[in-house]
């Protein structure tokens, strides 16, 4: 893998809050879906930028350590009802997609938000704040 992108607490929190008004100019929602765990950090501080205290998170991996998992042994914890259109699922990092991809045939109501899009994953969120390259992200809390 070519050369590592380090993403700064400052720049983390800065591009939350560009997803944050994106969000605001796409329309009202009222629940937040985390993907734990790369989505939490996020889906707090999307919360209080929304005013949106419905929160709830989903569990799943499509990564051990830097080994991307098979399709069929990622499996999601804690799935939800009642997710509709103004629910957001809310990720760190949509890579290739595979994540968003899955919890899309699950909860296809939903909008997906993420922080960050890969070329191979901005066609699996409908909102994101920056795009980058194909190269491994390390994120403040890594």
């Amino acid at each position: 893998m070519s050369a590592k992108i380090y993403i700064s607490w400052e720049e983390f929190h800065s591009q939350v809050k560009i997803l944050a008004a994106k969000i605001k100019a796409a329309g009202k929602f009222n629940r937040i879906v985390a993907v734990s765990r790369g989505g939490l950090i996020p889906a707090g501080i999307l919360a209080y930028e929304l005013g949106i205290r419905n929160c709830d998170v989903i569990n799943m991996s499509s990564y051990d350590g830097e080994i991307k998992r098979q399709d069929e042994a990622i499996e999601i914890k804690g799935l939800l009802t009642d997710v509709d259109e103004r629910t957001l699922i809310v990720d760190d990092l949509s890579d290739s997609g595979r994540t968003l991809d899955l919890l899309h045939q699950q909860y296809p109501k939903a909008i997906r938000v993420c922080i960050y899009a890969k070329p191979n994953g901005q066609g699996t969120c409908e909102i994101f704040a920056q795009g980058l390259p194909n190269q491994w992200v390390v994120f403040p809390w890594d």
